[in-house]
This record gives C-alpha cells, sequence and structure tokens, in this order.
C-alpha cells in the first residue's frame, strides 16, 4: 500500500511540475504579446490559461483521491493539502497572464525604460513561479525561501513603473488610458509574484507544519 501511495505521490509532483510549466508558458505569451503584438501570443495565453483550468481540476481530483483512499500520516496530509493550495494560486496566475494579455491590446512600451521594467517583472516571477514548484518537488526550504526574498524585487520594480506614469500624467502625457492599463499590466505582475511567494510558503509548511515564515538571516 506504502508503495502505491509514493508511486501516487510522485505523479502528483509531476502533475504540479506540469501545471507550473503551463503557469510559465502562459506568462511568456501575454509578455510577448504586450511587447510585439503578436495576435497569436495572445490566444495562446487564452488557450493556456483555459489549460491551467482543467490541470487544477485534475489534481484537485487527484489529491481528493489520495485522501479518501490512502492512509495518510501526518507529513503526507501536509503535502496533500499544501498542494491543493498550491494550485489555488498557480489557477489565479493564469487568469492574471490572461488579464494581462487581455489588456496588452491597448498598450504600447514605447518608453525604453518602461519596457525593460515591464521585462524585468516579467523575468523575475516566471523564476518566481518556477523556483516555488521546484521547491515543493525538492522538499528544499532554501529555494521557497529565496522565493519570499524575491518578491521584495517585484514590488521595487512595480515602484518604478507607478512613480514613471505618475511623473508621465505630472509632465502632460495626453495618453492618459494608456498609462493607466500599463500600471494595470505591472500591478498583474506583482499579484503573480505574491501567488508565487504563497506557494513557496505553502512548501515551507508542507515540510516543517509552520505557519507565519521569517527568512533566516
Amino acid at each position: 500500500m506504502r508503495n502505491r501511495f509514493d508511486e501516487q505521490l510522485i505523479q502528483l509532483n509531476n502533475e504540479l511540475i506540469r501545471m507550473g510549466a503551463l503557469c510559465e508558458e502562459a506568462i511568456a505569451y501575454a509578455v510577448k504579446y504586450l511587447i510585439e503584438h503578436d495576435k497569436e501570443m495572445k490566444e495562446n495565453a487564452i488557450d493556456t490559461e483555459k489549460q491551467i483550468d482543467r490541470k487544477e481540476r485534475d489534481i484537485e481530483s487527484h489529491c481528493m483521491k489520495l485522501l479518501i483512499h490512502q492512509q495518510p500520516v501526518a507529513s503526507d496530509f501536509r503535502i496533500i493539502t499544501s498542494a491543493l493550495k498550491m494550485i489555488s494560486d498557480m489557477e489565479r496566475i493564469g487568469d492574471q497572464a490572461e488579464d494581462i494579455a487581455e489588456i496588452a491590446e491597448y498598450v504600447r512600451l514605447s518608453d525604453l525604460n518602461t519596457r525593460v521594467h515591464i521585462t524585468n517583472m516579467a523575468e523575475s516571477v516566471v523564476h518566481m513561479v518556477n523556483n516555488s514548484i521546484d521547491s515543493y518537488v525538492k522538499k528544499d526550504i532554501n529555494i521557497a525561501y529565496s522565493v519570499i526574498a524575491m518578491d521584495d524585487t517585484v514590488d521595487r520594480i512595480f515602484l518604478q513603473v507607478k512613480n514613471e506614469v505618475i511623473e508621465a500624467v505630472r509632465h502632460g502625457n495626453d495618453d492618459a488610458e494608456s498609462l493607466a492599463d500599463l500600471l494595470m499590466i505591472a500591478k498583474y505582475f506583482e499579484r503573480i509574484g505574491d501567488h508565487a511567494e504563497n506557494i513557496a510558503e505553502w512548501v515551507i509548511y508542507s515540510i516543517t507544519g509552520q505557519h507565519g515564515f521569517n527568512i533566516p538571516c
């Protein structure tokens, strides 16, 4: 029975890896559409979000079967319940990547600094999502803590974009609607970072059984 349970946990890990990869793809498609306005990229982001939704339902069903039909010990129970929390955050990441793609149609990244900031935010949040899943699979608390620490970087970039938008409005930029959309895109990236941080925190809980996380010095 234990061997079978362990095999199913491995399957759960693989499904989480795939869901995390889909989140990365959705973000990448959204960013490419934002920068290049290739219509296919928008369609890809929307389609990938649908795949993420399906994957969430599949993993949720898998977790429930493990809880009902197996006899998990306390550490197993933490792993499974943490996975359920994590897929909820990943589903929201997919939603926000789709939101970025939807808004990107109305935004032109003509300013070099803003383009760099948005690209850096995208790279950072993809890295956070990837590492948060990696920390779960490897049961590595240090990777999880690195994700939590990286959220500060994303927050700083968001403030840079926000300040630049405010400055542009102050100097009479007549494309206020596009600037508002750009700020919303940056906010969605910030939220994706927050969800990746949540995933990392659930990884720590799955390993230690403790809520509330202070990054070690």
